[in-house]
């Protein structure tokens, strides 16, 4: 049988588009996916930052003397749940009241009938009822300290909603995941499917599977890798735009998370590619003939 140019060309432009179809479809569906990574990563950070900033007070007993005051901070600031914290002295606390009330309450009242205290914030992982029960007890039993104030209630809101959050994007994370798997199984299946004469003619020849695959996987790579990094430029560009737009973005961007989320999608660029290739090229190197034309 004699190949043309004409029919060389046209299977040259077949094999191009094919090329280029599974480009595209991989490159959308990592940017997809990165897009979701994106939106969970800063889920989770506003989530930290909601929580790092509830309020806690630690009220003194009347009389506590200030270096007493002075050496508990020091001693909370030491704690691993303690994120940051102030001393807040009587006075200050009364000309903030006052500020907010717009009047002079001491002058109404003739005396300060607030309490020296230390204003805190928790680090996020230690947000939850059971360890704030924990640090609350373990404030309380110190004799300097008479209470300690924070909205119970707004935490537990709090918990519980972004908690409910968290679930949702898992779920959809994992949906979207699995479309994702798929469509790229799928388009590379249908790119194999229309090279399955030329793998059967490399067998007819002699050729073994191993050296029949090789070009394959080495193609599925390639394309692994350039598929992901056109994913993570136009992720780039697409966070840029949203920080011009939003610049209040900036302040929950983690530069150890962004790297992990670009080596993730460099990961399944290449890990999808690879695996769908491997077991399509495996498919038709074991397909009986007549099956090739079905």
């Amino acid at each position: 049988m004699v190949i043309r140019p004409q029919d060389e060309r046209y299977f040259q432009r077949r094999i191009a588009t094919s090329y280029l179809t599974t480009l595209i479809s991989t490159t959308l569906v990592l940017f997809l996916l990165g897009l979701l990574g994106l939106i969970f990563l800063h889920a989770s950070k506003l989530s930290d930052y909601v929580k790092e900033n509830i309020g806690f007070s630690v009220m003194m007993k009347e009389g506590v003397r200030e270096a007493s005051i002075l050496e508990l901070k020091k001693r909370l600031d030491l704690e691993p749940w303690v994120k940051s914290s102030v001393y807040i002295p009587k006075e200050r606390a009364a000309d903030q009241l006052q500020d907010e009330l717009g009047e002079d309450f001491i002058k109404f009242l003739g005396y300060n009938p607030l309490l020296h205290s230390i204003d805190f914030r928790l680090k996020a992982s230690y947000t939850n009822a059971d360890s704030i029960g924990r640090i609350e007890h373990k404030l309380l039993a110190r004799q300097e300290v008479k209470e300690v104030i924070y909205q119970k209630s707004l935490i537990d809101l709090i918990n519980k909603n972004l908690n409910k959050v968290s679930l949702v994007l898992l779920i959809f994370s994992a949906i979207m995941f699995f479309i994702a798997i798929v469509l790229i199984n799928n388009t590379i299946r249908l790119s194999i499917y229309s090279k399955r004469f030329l793998i059967r003619s490399m067998q007819l020849v002699g050729a073994t599977e191993s050296f029949i695959r090789l070009p394959f996987l080495e193609k599925a790579v390639a394309n692994g890798v350039f598929s992901s990094l056109l994913a993570i430029g136009m992720l780039v560009i697409t966070l840029f735009f949203s920080i011009d737009q939003l610049p209040e973005l900036m302040e929950l961007q983690d530069p150890l998370r962004l790297a992990i989320l670009v080596v993730l999608i460099l990961a399944m660029g290449i890990g999808i590619s690879w695996s769908s290739t491997y077991v399509s090229v495996r498919k038709y190197l074991r397909i009986k003939t007549d099956l090739l034309y079905t």
